[in-house]
């Protein structure tokens, strides 16, 4: 069995920091690659960080440093996860649309006027509706994802979804869908 290393980073050796990345940068590497695959690199570099600030924490009765180290390595990694989950990136509308000579110009009109529509929406109704529409989450993503209730992600979507409607001329919304002319 190897001679523990966190008692001795706890005490400031700086040799045991190096012998640590040597001997568990592999462990914490591949748990990086699995459960973080798009930053495993600072997932790692984070993850010795935090072992280096904790490493006073390590009780040698209550488990094995290899233990401690892949427990640290994987909460830290679901912080991660969990942290990009309730932080989703938003795009603009307009990146969603093609250009002008992609399309026939009265429906690249229709799109325009649209996306117009779309900016007049508060920004909480415009982050819901883009949500669900360009990047197809359900409301209960939604709400997880940018930590709103759940009611109130529906009533963003509602009320945004009859904003739009009202500036395309749609009408009611709670009315049967009928054919307007010009639309399709």
């Amino acid at each position: 069995m190897l001679p523990a290393l966190l008692p001795r980073i706890a005490n400031g050796d700086k040799t045991a920091v190096r012998e640590c990345i040597a001997r568990y940068g592999g462990l914490v590497w591949s748990l990086a690659r699995r459960l973080s695959p798009n930053d495993a690199e600072d997932a790692v570099q984070d993850i010795f960080v935090d072992l280096w600030k904790s490493a006073s924490r390590f009780d040698p009765q209550a488990g094995t440093e290899v233990t401690f180290i892949a427990t640290i390595a994987r909460r830290r990694l679901i912080d991660r996860r969990r942290k990009v989950r309730r932080d989703p990136r938003t795009e603009a509308l307009s990146d969603h649309l093609p250009s002008e000579g992609q399309m026939p110009a009265e429906v690249g009109a229709e799109a325009n006027f649209a996306a117009r529509a779309v900016s007049q929406l508060r920004p909480e109704q415009r982050q819901v509706l883009v949500l669900t529409t360009c990047h197809g989450l359900t409301h209960e993503e939604v709400a997880a994802a940018t930590g709103m209730p759940l009611g109130t992600v529906k009533a963003h979507a509602r009320r945004g979804l009859m904003v739009v409607r009202d500036a395309l001329g749609l009408g009611d919304p709670s009315a049967p869908a009928q054919r307007t002319e010009g639309w399709t």
